[in-house]
Order: C-alpha cells, then sequence, then structure tokens
C-alpha cells in the first residue's frame, strides 16, 4: 500500500515513523511548505519524493491513502484535492477554523470516501475500560480539563489561524465527552484574555475559558482550558456517577469508590492502533473498526465553533443533531 503525506510537523513525523513498523506500508510521497522540509522527511523512505504542491504530488505520485497533518487554517483544498480523486484520508484535528468541513463531510458522504480523524483517546485501553464502568453506571456531571502552556508557533496564537484553544486542543477532550457520554445539545461559554496578550507578541487567542454543556440524556458537562501555565498540568476528564468518579488522564484511569481507589495504565499505544484500523479499512473496505470519521469528528467541531460563537455572543447556542 502506497501511502502520501501533506505536512511536515510534528504528527506527520509521529504517524510516519509508525507506518514504518507497519508491513506492507510504504510511503511514497511528502509534501510540505518547502522543498527542503519534504525532501528532508521523504529521505527516510527508499523511494518517497518530495513535493510543495498538493495537486501536483497526487498526479504523480498513485497513492492508496494520504495523511493530513497541516495546521487548522490550511484545510479545505486539500481534503476536496483527495475527493475528487477518491483517495482515503487520514485527518489530524481539527478539521478547520471556518463552515468549510461541513461542505466536505456532505461530499464524503456522496461519495463514501473512507476516512479517519485523529481522535486517538477513544482509541486508548483506559477509554474501553470507562466505557464498560459505564455499562451499569449512570453519569451526572462531567468536568474536563486542558490545563497547560503555550505552544510556540506562531499560527497557535493567532485565532484567525488556529481557531483558539478550545479549537485546536480541548476538541479531544469534547470529542472524548461525547464519545462516552452522547451527545451535545446547547453550549454556553466564558473566554478571558488575562495574561498571554502582554506576554507574547501576536496573541489573539483566548488564553483562558469555560465551557458548560447540556447532553441529549440530561448529563451536564464544564470543560475549562488555559495555556498561561509554563507546563502541561491537567489534561482529561471527570465523570461523576452515583456509584463514585472515574478519572481519565493521559495514561491512567482512576476509579474512586469513597476510600477505595482502583487504577488502570494504559499498556498499549493508541497512535499505533489508530493507524493500523485506517490502513486496515483501506486495505479491505470495511470501516467498522473506525472510531471517528469524518462525519462522527464533525459533531465534535461544530461544538467547538459552537463555544467560540457563544463566548463571542455572551449566548448559549442550541446545536442540531
Amino acid at each position: 500500500m502506497k501511502v502520501g503525506f501533506i505536512g511536515t510537523g510534528w504528527f506527520a513525523k509521529t504517524h510516519a515513523a509508525i507506518l514504518a513498523g507497519i508491513d506492507g506500508i510504504e510511503v511514497t510521497a511528502f509534501c510540505g511548505t518547502s522543498m527542503e522540509k519534504a525532501e528532508k522527511e521523504a529521505r527516510n523512505w527508499s523511494n518517497a519524493k518530495g513535493f510543495t504542491n498538493v495537486d501536483e504530488m497526487l498526479d504523480k505520485q498513485k497513492l492508496d491513502a494520504v495523511y493530513i497533518c497541516v495546521p487548522p487554517m490550511a484545510h479545505s483544498e486539500i481534503e476536496y484535492a483527495l475527493i475528487d480523486r477518491n483517495i482515503p484520508f487520514f485527518v489530524e484535528k481539527p478539521l478547520g477554523i471556518d463552515e468549510q468541513p461541513f461542505e466536505i463531510a456532505k461530499k464524503i458522504d456522496e461519495t463514501g470516501l473512507i476516512t479517519s480523524v485523529g481522535y486517538h483517546w477513544r482509541y486508548k485501553e483506559t477509554t474501553k475500560k470507562a466505557l464498560s464502568l459505564l455499562d451499569n453506571r449512570k453519569v451526572g456531571i462531567a468536568l474536563g480539563y486542558w490545563m497547560g502552556d503555550m505552544p510556540m508557533v506562531p499560527w497557535w496564537r493567532d485565532v484567525n489561524k488556529s481557531g483558539g484553544q478550545f479549537v485546536e486542543q480541548t476538541t479531544h477532550i469534547v470529542d472524548l465527552l461525547r464519545f462516552l457520554c452522547g451527545e451535545i445539545t446547547e453550549v454556553y461559554a466564558a473566554y478571558g484574555s488575562a495574561i498571554m496578550q502582554e506576554k507574547v507578541d501576536g496573541t489573539t487567542v483566548s488564553d483562558v475559558g469555560s465551557v458548560t454543556m447540556k447532553l441529549q440524556n440530561g448529563m451536564v458537562a464544564t470543560i475549562s482550558n488555559t495555556c498561561i501555565l509554563n507546563h502541561s498540568n491537567k489534561v482529561g476528564l471527570d465523570l461523576f456517577t452515583e456509584e463514585g468518579i472515574i478519572e481519565l488522564r493521559n495514561e491512567l484511569l482512576r476509579e474512586i469508590k469513597g476510600k477505595q481507589i482502583l487504577e488502570h495504565k494504559d499498556q498499549g499505544n493508541p497512535y499505533i492502533e489508530e493507524n493500523k484500523i485506517f490502513l486496515e479499512a483501506v486495505k479491505t473496505g470495511n470501516i467498522e473498526k473506525i472510531l471517528s470519521d469524518y462525519k462522527d469528528s464533525l459533531k465534535t467541531y461544530q461544538v467547538t465553533l459552537a463555544a467560540n460563537q457563544s463566548a463571542m455572543s455572551g449566548q448559549p447556542i442550541r446545536l442540531e443533531l
């Protein structure tokens, strides 16, 4: 199977390194913002070539699948090009920063193209454990967090390029909430810009925020984020049930029942899992094991856009399911 990459950053390097360990997969093309970047990644593969133009890459290389690993503002034209050529793709979150993903989703639905989106928390062993624990428990409220530092790449701190922290990072926690607890029907957000605009030139993203959500099943959830810290502090989701608390962190699930605390640690690598499942789906046409395709991910994206809209308007936003 011949695979191409659009993007040469951390995510592209991470996925390409995983693909190097999967039998039958050959990466043959990299498209970057410069030929230097593209060729640097291509040199890791015996038959790979570098490109700076997506259409040229797709015209010159026969590819069975493509990975899209680009910043939020760089989406849309890439996806349209792949849909037009009927090439399955794996895309890293978020899907974009505007309304284009909704049109892209319609075209994907029309063609039946195989897609997967990089919500790797869905593939964690601890997430599977949480799902099993919730089989006989009812969640009343959830609290989510993405408390950390500001990524020091210029596009991230520009709200017109990244969409802001809730869209670009905290989307993982929104998606985890949806995956475990169901659909979100209403969003109310409050954002602030207290510190980073004075510390880092060019900062237009909010640096603190909380988003309260109502779910279809009657639950209430609040997810908060900040990028004012100088380190990553707290990222995860806490579920409060009538039998106790389920705490999900990056590599750990903690089950709390009064004074009793049970811990479950991730043993696998969710990035490897999501890659293998996507490539197997491309090979066989069976998409049953893909946990996050474009159509489903669009619902998470819609929640994050609604949060931005609510923060700007000061009003709650109802979502159409």
